[in-house]
């Protein structure tokens, strides 16, 4: 067994203390992404899997609005350690949204009656299986990053992602973008300058998933 693939399992882990630089190209890290959601392994291959990559102003943005949500909802006095926290995820070079496509869940779920109730189940575990992978990837090109789950507090602007991985140079480290199915569809999107991020384009159901 190849000392990488033990090393990367090894030292992937929570990091905190990022930075905004650059390790690798966006195509590099695009790859990392595309070739994960194509090979991570899912229940009769339904490969149910969306990606969103936002760097630059997106991820920014992304932060902003998680921060002016939670300023709502956590008391003033205790609000200083939580928008350090989040500024610590701003500083990073990117985010990672996790979703799944609800439409291919539904569709299996009426091709295959027997096994209906297991089905989001069986995304969700495959969902984490790319979760590890992205991670794990990313972290051999010395990325660190980090998984948070701000669902369901931001969820009318994000639209029900499971969860986000904050990336960014790692002081160590981290950052990335897309891709799935054999047939060349796109799951991925990289958003650089905007902040459209499906709030206007998906119909969203519960429990941190989403329609397209």
């Amino acid at each position: 067994m190849n000392n990488d693939f033990y090393s990367a399992i090894r030292h992937r882990r929570s990091y905190y203390a990022i930075d905004n630089t650059p390790i690798v190209s966006d195509e590099k890290i695009k790859e990392i992404v595309d070739f994960a959601v194509k090979y991570t392994p899912s229940a009769f291959n339904s490969q149910s899997a969306r990606v969103i990559v936002l760097t630059g102003k997106s991820h920014e943005n992304l932060w902003q609005l998680t921060k002016e949500t939670l300023q709502k909802v956590v008391p003033p006095d205790s609000f200083s350690s939580t928008e350090e926290k989040l500024a610590s995820f701003r500083n990073g070079y990117g985010t990672i949204l996790f979703f799944e496509d609800q439409a291919v869940i539904q569709g299996l779920q009426k091709k295959f009656e027997l096994y209906k109730e297991n089905f989001p189940i069986w995304s969700e575990q495959s969902s984490g299986m790319l979760q590890f992978t992205i991670w794990t990837g990313l972290e051999l090109e010395g990325f660190g990053a980090s998984l948070q789950h701000y669902n369901p507090l931001i969820d009318d602007e994000v639209k029900k992602n499971s969860m986000y991985l904050i990336l960014g140079y790692l002081e160590p480290k981290c950052l990335l973008e897309n891709h799935y199915k054999n047939q060349e569809k796109k799951n991925t999107r990289l958003l650089k300058n905007i902040f459209t991020i499906i709030n206007k384009n998906y119909a969203c159901s519960q429990s941190a998933r989403f329609s397209c």
